[in-house]
């Protein structure tokens, strides 16, 4: 007996070892880690840009223009989520390819994705067109919301064509780890919706008195320019003949059956995660409109101060699938942990700030003080949401960096229905930060088992 327990002693050890080692060897530097995710940092300004401007100009209208535009603007990205996961699976393939230096087959993918999300994007448009209103009626309890809700998706919804391309483009970049032309699309879509807001909102520059669909059609907008600023750059920057881009290949259907293999999961698992955080909203929204009001103008802050965990959660799941291309699997957990510690520490300068000066962070949202005090319990709460999601996001997209994107599919998807109960339940006896607190939930969870799936799953043998 005595022996057994001495040997399993010595083999956790051994495990705790042969795990600190790996954690340290790693090619990858911190200046590489901030060269990826730093234009992917704005690059995902794009869409909280939108959100945010559009939530800053509103909140000084009213309490219901906010929180309109809040759970329109959440019902429309839903179905963005789709095409954001079929992107995913694009950066992959691509990340993986220009990880093995097979630079001629990263045309071949992009065009095989472009012709896919034209037919996802026709099919969205057309479910939002024809369906939008029964289930925002259904969805939205109070009238005044559902209206102002309704008038928004009118102008927003034709924007799904050009968002399914958009991010297209992001995953092409961030594959090919030339991201820098996030950062350009992002300022020009940035500079697009700020002004068309301030025009279209309140009626200056000439321009009609619109509320808020001038929100939603300054939207638009920004999302087209942002569309033909990609196409425009693509075509002139990115070598043709090498990357195999702008001409017509051979369609292959056993590649698109592997981009869908490795992409459709992606796809099921985004769609279940925004539609939670979709389902967050709706049953605050049922706590009444100073509710959905408080939660409006916290959703808000909490997408800033997520910025830099998503792009350096971005950046695990390229630099892991990369990796993995050149023939360095071992590296994988070393290369995680170094994003999960500059991600941590961007993150925490952000989450000071706003911890330091929560009233005039909310301010920009909102004049009435009675919601940006009642907002500030949540603030406190998603500055510590923030801090556990630069481990849980990391280490959850460099699952699907391994190309094993059934398995992050299969992670989320028990987590999410322990998330909805949890929210049902705090949403029924707590107060609105109560109700927060299913961020922590969801985090800590999240990022747990994504981590013993990368330290002890059998993902490097995994092909794309």
């Amino acid at each position: 007996m005595r022996c057994i327990v001495i040997h399993l002693i010595q083999r956790i050890l051994r495990e705790i070892f042969s795990y600190f080692c790996s954690m340290i060897k790693t090619t990858v530097s911190n200046r590489e880690i901030w060269r990826i995710a730093y234009p992917i940092m704005l690059g995902n300004l794009a869409q909280t840009i939108i959100t945010f401007t559009d939530t800053a100009f509103l909140g000084h209208l009213g309490t219901i223009e906010l929180s309109a535009s809040m759970m329109a603007g959440l019902y429309y990205f839903v179905f963005t989520t789709l095409a954001m996961g079929f992107a995913v699976g694009i950066q992959i393939f691509i990340a993986r390819r220009f990880g093995e230096g097979n630079f001629s087959k990263i045309g071949v993918v992009f065009q095989h994705g472009a012709l896919f999300v034209l037919g996802l994007g026709l099919f969205l448009f057309s479910i939002l067109f024809f369906f939008s209103h029964k289930l925002l009626h259904i969805i939205i309890e109070s009238e005044n919301i559902y209206a102002a809700a309704s008038e928004y998706l009118r102008f927003r919804q034709f924007g799904i064509m050009f968002v399914v391309f958009n991010f297209l483009f992001r995953s092409f970049y961030v594959g090919i780890s030339s991201t820098k032309v996030i950062t350009f699309s992002t300022i020009i879509m940035a500079i697009v919706n700020i002004f068309f807001d301030w025009a279209l909102i309140f009626g200056n520059a000439g321009l009609p008195v619109m509320g808020i669909g001038g929100a939603a059609l300054a939207s638009l907008i920004a999302e087209i320019t942002a569309f033909c600023f990609f196409w425009i750059y693509t075509y002139v920057k990115i070598p043709h003949e090498e990357y195999g881009m702008f001409r017509w290949h051979k369609w292959q259907p056993a590649l698109m059956g592997d981009i869908l293999k490795v992409a459709f999961p992606s796809m099921i698992q985004r769609l279940f995660s925004f539609g939670a955080w979709f389902i967050f909203f709706v049953m605050i929204e049922k706590m009444g409109e100073t509710a959905i009001g408080v939660s409006s103008v916290v959703r808000s802050t909490y997408m800033i101060l997520i910025i830099p965990g998503i792009a350096f959660a971005s950046t695990a799941n390229t630099l892991t699938s990369r990796i993995i291309g050149e023939g360095k699997s071992a590296e994988v957990m070393a290369t995680v942990w170094k994003v999960v510690k500059n991600s941590f520490l961007c993150g925490l300068v952000l989450v000071a700030v706003v911890a330091a000066i929560p009233h005039l962070v909310l301010q920009i949202y909102t004049d009435d003080m009675a919601l940006a005090q009642a907002a500030i319990p949540s603030v406190y709460v998603i500055c510590v949401a923030t801090l556990l999601g630069a481990f849980s996001m990391t280490f959850f997209e460099a699952v699907s960096g391994t190309g094993n994107t059934t398995a992050a599919m299969a992670l989320e998807f028990g987590i999410l229905i322990a998330y909805i109960i949890y929210v049902y339940l705090m949403s029924k006896t707590s107060t609105i930060a109560g109700v927060w607190t299913a961020e922590w939930v969801y985090n800590i969870s999240i990022g747990l088992i994504s981590l013993v799936y990368i330290w002890k799953a059998d993902w490097g043998r995994k092909r794309i």
